[in-house]
């Protein structure tokens, strides 16, 4: 019975796939950012980060904390992309529309728990405050705020993404591997493009701009608004839009 079992999960334990998404995410990601920061804005609200982020890493607050949030989220996706992601992925070819409607949903289902935890767990009298408290230190985030985070909320909120992948991959199967890639992506630089100082309001950067103001209104106060990390589309039908 044992073996049977071992046979099944072998049978669907597609470590090849993960490996290739894992590969794919981390060439997006660097290819990507030295094109973008080709454009003379991207690169000088760049080189202002970079600024920003050297007067707050020389505060003692900084180092551990961040050495923390970076060293839960290696073991996370360690465990992610080598034991549970490659049963909820596949190489089964699928047509674009459907890879980006798949992609739509695990998004906007994440943001959903995201929205619902930041909002009544992270904020008010929620059971997190204080720990997510440690983070709203930062009242005007630049990049490295992105990464001034309790470990455990680290745990959360990327817990709470590959959480969702798993969940949704019982119910609709195995995500194409170009999903993952897209959502994967999506998440990991929104989620540092919200705390990034960018001040650049005009075309192509309108919308950008108004998405970083909006976290950044956030962050002034524990009592604002803004919940959602994806989009705001929760924050605007429940009313927190601030």
């Amino acid at each position: 019975m044992n073996n049977e079992w071992l046979s099944i999960l072998w049978e669907h334990y597609n470590i090849l796939g993960s490996v290739a998404a894992l590969g794919l995410i981390v060439a997006i990601s660097i290819i990507g950012k030295r094109l973008l920061f080709k454009h003379p804005d991207l690169a000088e609200m760049r080189r202002i980060n970079k600024v920003e982020d050297k007067i707050r890493w020389k505060k003692e607050k900084y180092p551990p904390m961040v050495a923390s949030s970076r060293n839960v989220g290696k073991y996370l996706n360690l465990t992610f992309f080598l034991l549970l992601l490659p049963f909820c992925i596949t190489f089964e070819a699928q047509p674009w529309w459907q890879i980006l409607l798949d992609g739509f949903v695990l998004l906007m289902v994440y943001d959903f728990f995201y929205y619902c935890a930041h909002r009544f767990w992270f904020h008010g009298n929620g059971a997190m405050r204080q720990v997510h408290a440690v983070h709203h230190q930062a009242r005007n985030p630049c990049y490295l705020d992105a990464h001034y985070v309790h470990p455990l909320e680290t745990f959360i909120g990327l817990g709470g993404y590959m959480a969702t992948v798993i969940g949704l991959s019982l119910i609709m199967g195995p995500f194409q591997l170009w999903t993952i890639v897209l959502t994967f992506v999506i998440y990991f630089q929104l989620n540092q493009i919200n705390h990034v100082y960018f001040d650049v309001p005009r075309f192509p950067f309108k919308t950008l701009n108004w998405v970083v103001a909006k976290h950044h209104v956030h962050h002034e106060n524990m009592h604002k608004g803004n919940y959602a990390t994806i989009t705001l589309f929760y924050d605007k039908i429940f009313g927190t839009l601030d």
